[in-house]
């Protein structure tokens, strides 16, 4: 089976492109190294030579498109610019990639006649709801240009499946973490670069008071959706989108302690380190958790990493990698 994997060479998509070649696929990543990284994916270049084909390309544009995915039998589509930040700094080129290039994307996949198009979608979609769990069928007003791209991601998604019958699977993912996860750059995500601050001695800087609260989602997790939402043979399994989580809730400031206590087993000095509070930051929502009830039920989803499993685990990876 030959899987074509979108932003092949960023956090996830990378984990994906590994785990799909430890277990037997053949895999193509399509990147244009924006945000993704080569040294993600160089191993996988020598240890799977004949398994594993990198095509650089930009999924703006549709010869691009049509090259990676010739020969592909499923989409794992992972290619965007996430941040919301960055999307309230570049609405246009965060609308450009998301927007346009998921379009080009879902137009070489029908027209190569994938078996099935998975996506990468977003809780952003929630918006301004303040329901909590949050369920797939209840969606607020969008809070940033980001999250505006990730709905209109689903709904074209939605008009394609209907309008030439490909089948499209949406996973609305919930605060990835994990191994791989770049913790340097203006739009880094919190635990990475918490990490990084607590490696280095610094002070990790929460926005607000530090009890908003998010849905951290271990990147095993999201590997295993993926895979369950690649494999099902369920019917009414298709043509949905999913929350993508672990199905509980954890305040920055419980983050914090987490990781202090796990770094300090390899450097007792950071369970010393306290914590420093920002301003709030626009476009942001006090709290963030997923109902996984509909993924239990269709897809027969059972998360196997809670956050502290998690982070442990990353821990690890950052603490080899960061040194």
């Amino acid at each position: 089976m030959n899987i074509l994997v979108t932003g092949g060479a960023g956090f996830i998509g990378s984990n994906l492109c590994e785990y799909l070649l430890q277990n037997s696929y053949e895999v193509i990543c399509l990147d244009n190294f924006s945000t993704g990284k080569i040294s993600n994916i160089l191993h996988l270049c020598n240890e799977y030579p004949h398994a594993f084909k990198l095509v650089v390309g930009d999924i703006r544009n549709l010869s691009d498109c049509r090259k990676a995915i010739e020969g592909a039998d499923y989409v794992l589509h992972e290619a965007a610019l996430g941040s919301v930040p960055r999307s309230i700094q570049d609405p246009i080129t965060t609308n450009e990639v998301n927007s346009s290039g998921f379009l080009t994307m879902l137009v070489a996949a029908r027209d190569a006649k994938v078996k099935r198009f998975i996506y990468a979608a977003s809780s952003s979609t929630y918006g301004d709801s303040v329901i909590l769990p949050k369920e797939e069928a209840v969606i607020g007003r969008p809070l940033s240009p980001y999250a505006v791209t990730k709905y209109v991601n689903e709904l074209y998604a939605d008009v394609f499946s209907k309008t030439y019958g490909i089948e499209c699977i949406g996973l609305r993912y919930f605060n990835v973490f994990g191994e791989k996860q770049d913790p340097h750059g203006a739009y880094a995500a919190v635990i990475p670069i918490f990490i990084k601050q607590l490696i280095n001695h610094e002070s990790p800087v929460s926005n607000g008071d530090g009890e908003y609260s998010r849905d951290f989602t271990y990147i095993k997790n999201v590997i295993q959706m993926n895979m369950l939402a690649l494999k099902t043979e369920h019917s009414d399994a298709v043509n949905r989108v999913y929350n993508t989580a672990f199905g509980d809730r954890t305040t920055l400031n419980q983050l914090v302690i987490y990781l202090k206590e796990y770094l300090s087993e390899y450097d007792p000095e950071i369970a010393h380190i306290h914590s420093i509070y920002g301003p709030h930051r626009t476009g942001d929502i006090p709290h963030s958790l997923a109902s996984i009830d509909k993924a239990k039920t269709l897809l027969n989803y059972n998360p196997q990493y809670t956050v502290r499993q998690g982070l442990k685990e990353s821990i690890k990876w950052y603490w080899d990698n960061l040194q």
